[in-house]
């Protein structure tokens, strides 16, 4: 079962044209990919070949490039729907990435279903793309923000929802998996409890798209949320997938040509979702990209995926115990292949600094999630994330590396 699962990750490698550099005369560790992932050469060849044989503007055009245009836009959507579970294609909107699809809900949901005195219940581990939307619609509504903490673990302290939730709870806001400690939430047990209360859920899955199998319809919950850069697609494109009903009663976010019917010089009518939310020229290339991306991942499958990052996740937590001054942060079960830490009192960006000179990407920063940064008690870590290409070899040179920043600053 375990070889059944296991992944060719030199072939893969090769899939990739960008890893097969050297940075600073070494060969290329990357290990950012929670912040963004590499592209493999389908990816790269679907973009070029859209630009060289298909590009037209969509859906009015009667020639046979706005035709083959809009097959594979629509097509990208047919596969967004697939990749996690939804039942209809409509629901899902495209959008330029997660940071949009919770603004979108935000405002054309919240200013329409969230009044003053009530409540929008988040954790303690969300991204600031999953806050600060909340935050204004908060302030301009008069509504409340409250947050489920962490334990010591950086695990949900699930045994507070039965305080937080009330009947004034209008929405939950969760991310699926951290991008800052790794943790994986679970999304089924916090759907259940804000639906005995009556609330919405949206569910961040920006680092759980390209890493997890995934079923919104299982989940629950009434919105999800992603982005195409972190899973081998183009930047600059997501998707936000709603429930049909939701997405009906919501009003546009933006106005213009694409989601209109018809238009009066006092008054618009405007087309069904997901049209509705996408006015003007849409990212059509983005979207062909994406689709791509999606079938790559696919073929190798996300549960040998997610496997894979565990087993490098073990390894590298055996490798760095006998790191003098290595402390990491999050879960020892139920977490992702981000490992989060801090190396004795030596600050990130030093660490990160020293890592580039051998050619080894990390990230270092608070990754845009200060109050969880605040709640561990420190204010920047650095952060290595595993993705299918990576490898032991690319492990072992971040622990070299590692020894390298102590002998530096000794």
């Amino acid at each position: 079962m375990r070889a059944n699962m296991s992944l060719d990750v030199t072939a893969i490698k090769r899939d990739f044209p960008i890893l097969g550099q050297e940075v600073n005369g070494h060969r290329l560790v990357y290990l950012d990919n929670a912040a963004s992932s590499q592209r493999p050469r389908v990816v790269i060849e679907a973009l070029e070949r859209y630009y060289e044989r298909d590009h037209a503007n969509v859906h009015r055009g009667i020639h046979e490039l706005s035709t083959r245009a809009t097959r594979a836009y629509e097509g990208a959507r047919e596969a967004s729907a697939r990749f996690i579970g939804a039942a209809d294609p409509s629901e899902v909107v495209f959008v330029r990435g997660t940071t949009e699809g919770i603004n979108l809900v935000a405002t054309a949901w919240g200013y329409e279903n969230v009044r003053e005195g009530d409540e929008i219940l988040l954790t303690v581990l969300e991204h600031h793309s999953n806050i600060v939307p909340w935050q204004l619609l908060a302030r301009r509504v008069g509504a409340r923000l409250k947050y489920i903490d962490i334990d010591e673990q950086g695990r949900l302290r699930l045994e507070q929802l039965d305080e937080l939730l009330t009947e004034r709870t209008r929405l939950v806001g969760v991310t699926h998996v951290s991008n800052g400690i790794g943790t994986i939430n679970p999304v089924e047990e916090i759907v259940a409890a804000a639906k005995r209360v009556g609330a919405r859920v949206l569910v961040d899955g920006a680092q759980a798209a390209p890493h997890l199998p995934l079923d919104v319809e299982a989940l629950g919950c009434d919105f999800y949320v992603f982005s195409g850069h972190k899973m081998c697609g183009p930047t600059g494109i997501g998707v936000l997938w709603g429930r049909r009903e939701l997405l009906e009663e919501m009003a546009p976010y933006q106005g213009g040509g694409e989601m209109i019917e018809i238009v009066e010089l006092e008054r618009a009518t405007y087309k069904r979702p997901p049209h509705k939310f996408e006015a003007g020229t849409p990212n059509i290339a983005d979207a062909v990209g994406l689709a791509a991306a999606m079938d790559y991942l696919e073929r190798i499958g996300r549960e040998r995926i997610q496997a894979h990052e565990r087993d490098l996740l073990a390894y590298a937590l055996e490798r760095t115990h006998e790191i003098p001054g290595f402390r990491a942060f999050g879960p020892e079960r139920d977490h992702s292949g981000v490992l989060s830490f801090e190396l004795g009192d030596l600050h990130p960006h030093d660490v990160g600094q020293i890592l580039n000179d051998r050619g080894v990407a990390v990230r270092a920063g608070h990754h845009c999630n200060q109050p969880l940064m605040r709640r561990l008690g420190v204010t920047a870590t650095t952060r290595a994330s595993f993705y299918l290409y990576n490898g032991r070899d690319d492990v072992d040179a971040l622990c070299e590396g590692l020894r390298d920043v102590i002998e530096f600053f000794s």
